[in-house]
């Protein structure tokens, strides 16, 4: 029997949001350390930024991979795996580098770990949060992405307070502190009342329907550009700072995605508080828009300080298409749990596509960043292009006779 009392997810709505303050845990910490794994296990800096290859790869392999088998396993078993992996993850970088033989093999497979439960974060959370029974599923969804935003900036800057009193040699101590949090959240989600997507919504398409369905790659697009837009500038952010303002790395560290990361989580948060007086559609359209505008602000400003303000704009800017893409999607494509995980693909290729771009073109141009972040402009209009392209698309399917039900959903 379909559950019908909202209030009774309360429970589970903040699980989901401890879960992505843990994956913001799992996916921020470790690279604040890199430097110190270089001097403390005698290992190679090219070695070290390996991992965070590592963890991508193994990320993009949960994402396809999860189309297959959380149908099978359910959400409630793939919410507990994906924090007892973060768990372990952060546990096994206290002591796995110093048992083997090679400490670089230690580091690996500790990132192997919580990149696994990382990666299941980011594909089962999402369903799980709009699978429950509320009037406003945009509003919560905003509101959960923003808990990522406001734990990463927690995780920088209560790490760097930790290094800073007790010193960066405890930094093993810092890591099983993190441990707590997926710790706790195994915990909520045993007893937390979890609904199928199915139960919820209705019957879903399968894998093989979702594949044929032209809206589907349409919103496939536009997540990959809505990860592209973000990343972009988020992953630059540190190396831009540091050198349009010439402050050291350690600020530039802080400061860059500190910024980004504070007005991303706001719009998002400013969203889920008032998300039911604002046609979402039409917000990410604006927004695109504002992203478009913020790259013009950040490449071509003649004042590093303007061009740190664009880097905020941008941050405003792109929080909402993450999460609002994952939400107009569902209110247009019942896709279950398959679609969920390949728009979490599509979001991590993006994510790897806009800083690989901004990358290339800076080290074609003299290392000219705001070169490189003037071409990557193209990932925001090309997600114009495809909102116009399915805004298109959705009115041919209203005047279709057999898509009455579409009709009503699409505003």
């Amino acid at each position: 029997m379909k559950p019908d009392n909202p209030i009774s997810y309360q429970k589970t709505i903040y699980a989901c949001f401890l879960g992505y303050i843990s994956q913001a845990a799992a996916v921020n910490f470790v690279p604040l350390l890199f430097v110190t794994f270089q001097r403390q296990y005698h290992i190679p800096l090219t070695k070290i930024t390996a991992l965070i290859t590592v963890c991508f790869v193994l990320q993009l392999i949960i994402d396809f991979a999860s189309a297959f088998f959380i149908d099978k396993i359910g959400y409630r078993a793939s919410a507990l795996s994906a924090n007892i992996f973060v768990a372990i993850g952060f546990i096994s970088l206290t002591f796995l580098p110093e048992m083997l033989p090679d400490p670089f093999i230690g580091l690996v497979i500790s990132v192997l770990l919580y990149a696994i439960g990382s990666g299941l974060i980011e594909v089962v959370i999402s369903p799980i949060v709009e699978s429950c029974p509320s009037e406003h599923k945009s509003k919560t969804m905003s509101l959960l992405h923003s808990f990522y935003c406001w734990g990463s900036v927690g995780v920088v800057v209560i790490s760097t307070l930790f290094f800073w009193i007790f010193g960066i040699e405890n930094w093993k101590v810092l890591a099983a502190v993190w441990a707590v949090l997926p710790i706790f959240n195994t915990f909520l989600f045993i007893n937390t009342p979890i609904v199928d997507l199915e139960q919820e919504n209705g019957k879903q398409l399968s894998l093989g329907e979702l594949l044929k369905n032209q809206l589907f790659w349409t919103f496939f697009i536009i997540m990959i550009c809505a990860g592209a837009s973000e990343q972009a500038i988020s992953q630059w952010s540190s190396a831009f700072v540091e050198k349009a303002l010439n402050i050291s790395k350690t600020y530039g560290d802080l400061v860059g995605p500190a910024i980004f990361a504070f007005f991303m989580g706001t719009s998002r948060t400013i969203y889920g508080k008032i998300g039911e007086k604002i046609n979402l559609n039409r917000m990410i359209f604006i927004c695109s828009l504002l992203c478009v505008g913020s790259y013009l602000f950040i490449s071509l400003s003649p004042s590093p300080i303007l061009s740190l303000m664009g880097i905020g704009l941008c941050g405003f800017s792109v929080g909402i298409l993450w999460p609002g893409t994952f939400s107009i999607t569902s209110a247009s494509i019942k896709g279950g749990n398959a679609m969920f995980s390949l728009l979490a693909l599509a979001g991590d290729l993006g994510c790897t596509c806009g800083p690989t771009f901004v990358g290339f073109i800076a080290g074609i141009t003299q290392d000219n960043l705001k070169l490189g972040i003037l071409a990557a402009i193209i990932f925001p209009v090309i997600l114009i292009s495809s909102l116009i392209l399915k805004y298109g698309i959705q009115e041919k399917l209203k005047n279709k006779p057999n898509n009455t039900s579409l009709s009503n959903k699409i505003k």
